[in-house]
């Protein structure tokens, strides 16, 4: 059998079905994301249209690792250079949702719709920066489930500098970012109970449940990329030797990124709530006695999340 950096045929065939099964979840979710945002007028408020960019990303990066194929040189370009301008796009539409939650929540500002032109010059700008930089001297050798893999230290570096490293500055900085607006919040709450404010502890229980998505967001993009980014280590390290195991991880956690998105940033509440109501409108009346409430009744909880945002008031 054919051996590319010491996996075997068989070995490389299993790499690229969980990278094809995992990113087949990933566009579904996305899709899904992308379709009730066209579809739902109520959501196409700015906060749930970050999510929407979002989910685009996310859904393009899925469908070019799905066509991708790394025996045909063509392909092979077209997943190399478009996963990675969009999976870069992604990890960064993240950032300006943390961004936005912070400027309205600590800092009280109502100006965010007003950025939105800088959040696009700055997510596509920097993805297509990232992107032709990494081409530059890339000779375009493929392996196994990877296209554009490099083969020099030099060119490994270069990987880690246009995809890595602003990856983990995207963790950090939305960590931190989602822990200022967890503190504030919490120190909210405390002010709350200590007033015996019913109304506004109504509204901290509210946002406590937010807190508790919030604080899981920078997590998605750590378990998506934490084996990626020893694997490139490793391969960094002890270059032609690839760990089979390590490999499966990677591939498989990385492309399921879209998926986690969708669920943690596109499910919300308001989601919920329009798909709902849109049931309750067609759902046979016969049906309906089978549920102790209603779908309409099932929509009308009212979680503080992301789409819910105070800059939805100025709608």
């Amino acid at each position: 059998m054919a051996m590319i950096g010491n996996l075997t045929a068989h070995q490389r065939w299993i790499l690229m079905a969980v990278k094809g099964g995992a990113s087949s979840l990933s566009f579904l979710g996305s899709s899904f994301i992308v379709l009730c945002y066209l579809l739902f007028k109520e959501l196409r408020k700015f906060s749930f249209k970050l999510v929407f960019y979002l989910a685009l990303s996310d859904m393009l990066c899925s469908f070019f690792s799905i066509v991708g194929d790394p025996s045909k040189g063509f392909f092979c370009y077209a997943q190399g250079y478009s996963t990675h301008f969009f999976c870069v796009a992604s990890f960064l539409w993240t950032t300006t949702i943390a961004f936005t939650l912070h400027r309205t929540v600590v800092k009280h500002k109502t100006d965010v719709e007003d950025l939105e032109a800088m959040f696009h010059l700055y997510v596509w700008g920097t993805s297509l920066f990232l992107t032709v930089i990494r081409s530059i001297g890339n000779d375009h050798r493929h392996l196994g489930a990877w296209c554009l893999t490099p083969t020099g230290r030099t060119r490994k570096a270069v990987q880690f500098i246009t995809f890595y490293a602003p990856l983990w500055g995207a963790i950090l900085y939305n960590g931190f970012t989602y822990y200022q607006v967890i503190r504030m919040l919490n120190n909210a709450t405390r002010m709350a109970v200590g007033m015996s404010d019913r109304a506004y502890q109504s509204d901290a229980r509210a946002d406590k449940k937010a807190m508790n998505r919030w604080g899981y967001y920078p997590l998605i993009l750590i378990g998506s990329w934490a084996f990626g980014t020893i694997n490139g280590i490793h391969d960094f390290i002890e270059p032609g030797h690839k760990i089979f195991w390590l490999s499966v991880l990677d591939v498989g956690t990385a492309a399921l990124m879209g998926l986690s998105n969708s669920i943690a940033y596109g499910l919300n509440s308001s989601v919920r709530r329009a798909i709902y109501e849109r049931l309750d409108q067609v759902w046979p009346e016969s049906l309906r006695r089978w549920f102790p409430g209603s779908l309409k009744s099932r929509g009308q909880f009212q979680e503080s999340e992301l789409v819910s945002l105070r800059i939805e008031d100025q709608h």
